[in-house]
């Protein structure tokens, strides 16, 4: 089985059909500006999001943006890809600071995922985004979400004005492991007064990456994995070269407190990370095993950690042995997923 653990959709206008009546003033709409630019921005809760630029155009558009899910099953097998875990385009960025238009947008997306889903469940799975800022709403989707072939939940590095390690999010965690739901906690911002602090930065890296290293570290540090011993935690699109650098600190954090923290520290936690094939991958399975690694192709877009046939390249890499490929490609996904 060879698993693409972090793919995307494009999110189209067909994607708000499921709002309910009483939320259709919510609706996100497609907006041009004026001049001779040809970028799209979606306007919602009066902010703009860029929408017609990250946008891979070595996939099917029909396939990207969900329109015919033959043909990206199509696309999937010339890839030589069994199944793709799907995660959103539009939520990478903080979207509201409004929880009724947070709960639309989430229900609608989530719904609209799982009905394209449907006919290719064992093939497509989705993360479910969750309306976070009202908590018993968030639990109460995670429910929907299981019960509709979904096989995670997407987070982003911080979320709103909490931390990832914030007990605010405790019954969301309690939830989570019930349903056997892991937390994909992916490139992305969530918090508006930290997205505008970056708001001038040329790229994306502090804005977008760097707080999911933070969110890994003090997750740790905060021992959430030990008052969650059933929640899986995924850290993708970061690439892995920084894993050993956060270990390293960690260990020195709790040798203070007279504890060691061993390399085998991820799997006792849970704890995955989604690798890209420019790493030093055996510096980092030297240092911390292999059983815990999985890799995305970050289908559907065009960023720095976008690698259409990275699944078919990790076959192909000589520093690595069948035994390692097989771990990265089946078997850790597996585990992670639950598929």
């Amino acid at each position: 089985m060879i698993i693409d653990a972090d793919a995307h959709v494009l999110e189209t206008e067909e994607t708000w059909g499921y709002l309910e009546p009483g939320e259709a003033k919510y609706r996100p709409e497609i907006v041009s500006p004026h001049g001779d630019s040809n970028d799209e921005y979606w306007l919602i809760d009066g902010r703009l999001h860029l929408k017609s630029r990250n946008v891979g155009k070595d996939t099917p558009k029909v396939s990207r943006e969900m329109r015919d899910i033959h043909v990206r099953l199509k696309h999937m097998d010339e890839l030589g890809v069994d199944i793709q875990v799907l995660f959103p385009t539009v939520f990478l960025f903080p979207l509201t600071a409004e929880p009724a238009i947070d709960l639309a947008l989430s229900r609608s997306y989530n719904r609209w995922l799982a009905d394209k889903c449907r006919s290719a469940k064992d093939r497509l799975r989705w993360a479910a985004v969750l309306p976070l800022l009202s908590m018993d709403k968030a639990v109460e989707e995670a429910r929907f979400a299981k019960q509709n072939g979904a096989a995670a939940i997407f987070l982003r590095g911080t979320e709103g004005d909490h931390l990832l390690c914030d007990p605010y999010f405790y019954p969301l965690y309690e939830e989570a492991s019930r349903l056997d739901l892991p937390l994909c906690i992916h490139s992305a911002s969530g918090s508006l007064p930290l997205y505008e602090f970056y708001r001038y930065e040329p790229v994306g890296f502090s804005k977008f990456k760097l707080s999911i290293v933070g969110g890994f570290h003090s997750l740790v540090v905060a021992q959430v994995p030990e008052k969650f011993p059933r929640l899986k935690m995924a850290f993708l699109e970061v690439s892995a070269q920084w894993v050993p650098y956060a270990f390293r600190d960690l260990v020195k954090r709790f040798r203070r407190q007279g504890q060691e923290l061993k390399n085998n520290f991820m799997r006792e936690r849970r704890l995955y990370i989604g690798i890209e094939t420019n790493d030093d991958l055996p510096y980092i399975f030297q240092t911390l095993g292999e059983d815990n690694f999985v890799i995305g192709s970050d289908y559907g877009h065009a960023d720095s950690a976008t690698e259409l046939k990275a699944l078919e390249n990790l076959r192909k890499d000589a520093r690595l042995n069948d035994a390692i490929v097989s771990k990265i490609l089946d078997t850790n996904p597996r585990k992670l997923y639950g598929i």
